[in-house]
């Protein structure tokens, strides 16, 4: 019958369609882009191909268009067919059903396909409405099809990148960018590849060849290249993958690359990477989350912090302190996530501390493993988290249903630890004093100090010092979804944060906070996240484009002198 191959084609024609004289054209004499799929039901006919595939030597139509004599007979020439037919896809968001799993179908059922959406910022803590770059306008507009289509949001009308695209306006404003201190910061979980293999089942939706790290490594590669970030702090960095590949390449980009590896078996750590054209190194504190004499303290996670000073002209001379981190996964033990975020933040106050008794701006990044909402979060952002009668389930918020209804005890961590429930380091000072008067002057300041931890072990309020704001506002203000930053076959989420210290004329101001500040950051702007929806007309997450089950986030601020 001459009317089967026409029935494929109108099959086909359910996701892209024959066009002739497209500019966006896959021909049969070209390779098939990975993010083609055929729509019958044939397992064969699932693209991407392993390796890039010749239609023009050496290949033969498959079975199911019947016989050759037969197809030769009918009105479909194959010469014709092959020189003058191209196809055309839709558009980039094609939804990939064949790779999604059930359950994203199924919850993506009755809801129509959209490009991704251009969501306002709903962040309370910014007066001037936000604006795209005319250059990232540009950039929407030349993106690879089948990419997410990301944008950037700006507060503030002055932003550095916007006068780059106003091709340098004024003396004026030369002279006032001169004075100002602007930089943009990457927190990026790249996804280690062997925790990749391990987890094998989070990434059944995947195409397995886009898995393979000599293909994800270039595309997150060219990522950073694209986003240009002056300070990089990157997650789940394999030591090998770091210490063969990744340093080299991003210091042939101009950063200097600092890196703690996790203290276990698991083979990947945490990186801070900055240009040094705008930064020089004041020091560098690796954090170990691992006690071997707390067995509270159990895994092996680490932290990074890092005090950079600006350079170029800026006026000011205060540092910035960076951190970075990679919490515990677990969502049953909220108790370690917990100890792990106040030893951090201790680390954090021991560096960032000046002279005066005052903080230096700090940005702190990384994969929290943690909701927006959840208690973690909230003590992050408001400084103070009462947990009598928390369970450790619900700390970070990961399950709706959580199984661990374990209580935390009061005190999370033992004294020996040596951070109090205001998450800074206990001043112990153990002097030998030759004189009795002032031995027994240490000793009731000692009795003194055991009072006052008594207390405190009865507390189960915790407190740290900073002001700090998120980058993100989680949800879009038109639609009410959430923004996501992780997606792979078993959940979408939000878990990847910037926090930042902001200036007080940038958020509301904490009770007291203004006293331990010097100066402050005032957000500019940020690459726009996306929804669940969006990432999975491109199938999820990693994919042809993303090679990571993790999106960059990316914001760019202005350095605040007080």
């Amino acid at each position: 019958r001459h009317s089967m191959l026409p029935r494929q084609m109108q099959r086909v024609g359910r996701d892209w369609i024959a066009h002739w004289n497209s500019p966006q054209v896959f021909s049969w004499n070209n390779p098939i882009s990975n993010c083609m799929r055929w729509a019958g039901h044939y397992p064969w006919a699932t693209f991407p191909l392993s390796v890039p595939f010749d239609f023009s030597a050496n290949w033969r139509w498959p079975l199911f268009f019947g016989p050759w004599r037969q197809f030769q007979n009918s009105n479909w020439q194959l010469d014709n067919f092959t020189h003058n037919c191209c196809f055309h896809l839709s558009n980039c968001n094609m939804k990939s059903e064949g790779g999604e799993p059930s359950t994203k179908k199924r919850r993506l059922s009755g809801q129509r396909d959209s490009l991704t959406p251009e969501p306002e910022t709903s962040s309370s803590n910014q007066k001037e409405a936000p604006c795209l770059s005319p250059a990232q306008n540009e950039g929407n507009c030349t993106s690879k099809r089948g990419a997410i289509q990301r944008h950037w949001e700006y507060f503030c009308q002055y932003s550095r990148t916007m006068k780059t695209s106003k091709n340098k306006a004024t003396d004026q404003s030369n002279r006032e960018s001169e004075a100002k201190f602007d930089f943009t910061v990457m927190s990026y979980n790249i996804l280690s590849q062997n925790l990749l293999e391990d987890n094998s089942h989070l990434y059944k939706h995947c195409h397995q060849p886009l898995l393979i790290w000599s293909y994800r490594f270039p595309n997150i590669l060219q990522e950073i290249k694209q986003l240009d970030a002056d300070v990089l702090c990157l997650q789940e960095v394999q030591e090998d993958h770091y210490r063969t590949e990744i340093k080299s390449s991003l210091e042939s980009l101009g950063y200097h690359c600092e890196y703690k590896m996790r203290t276990g078996r698991k083979p990947d750590g945490c990186a801070i990477c900055f240009k040094t054209s705008k930064f020089s190194l004041i020091s560098s504190s690796p954090v170990e989350f691992f006690r071997r004499d707390i067995p509270l303290l159990d895994r092996d996670n680490v932290g990074l912090v890092l005090l950079l000073q600006p350079r170029l002209h800026c006026k000011t001379s205060a540092a910035v302190c960076i951190a970075n981190t990679h919490l515990l996964y677990n969502p049953r033990r909220g108790d370690i996530k917990l100890t792990q975020l106040a030893m951090l933040l201790a680390e954090i106050a021991s560096v960032a501390c000046q002279k005066d008794g005052t903080f230096c701006p700090i940005i702190i990044c990384g994969d929290f493993n943690s909701v927006p909402g959840s208690p973690l979060y909230s003590f992050i952002k408001e400084g103070k988290l009462n947990y009598e009668g928390l369970a450790i389930g619900k700390v970070s918020g990961q399950e709706q249903f959580p199984r661990g209804q374990r209580i935390l005890s009061i005190p999370i961590w033992p004294q020996k630890l040596g951070i109090s429930q205001n998450c800074v380091y206990e001043i112990k000072q153990q002097q030998k004093e030759e004189n009795t008067g002032e031995k027994m002057t240490e000793a009731k300041l000692d009795d003194t100090e055991k009072i006052v931890v008594a207390s405190e072990k009865l507390s189960s309020k915790l407190q740290h010092h900073f002001k700090l704001s998120s980058v993100y506002s989680h949800y879009f203000p038109e639609t009410g979804k959430p923004e996501v930053t992780t997606c792979h076959s078993r959940s979408a989420v939000t878990v990847d944060y910037i926090f930042f210290s902001a200036a007080n004329d940038d958020t509301a101001a904490q009770p007291g906070a203004e006293d331990c500040l010097n100066g402050g950051l005032k957000l500019l702007g940020r690459l726009a996240l996306v929804s669940e929806q969006d990432l999975w007309t491109v199938n999820g997450l990693p994919n042809e484009n993303n090679s990571s089950d993790h999106l960059p986030l990316l914001a760019e601020f202005r350095l605040i002198e007080r």
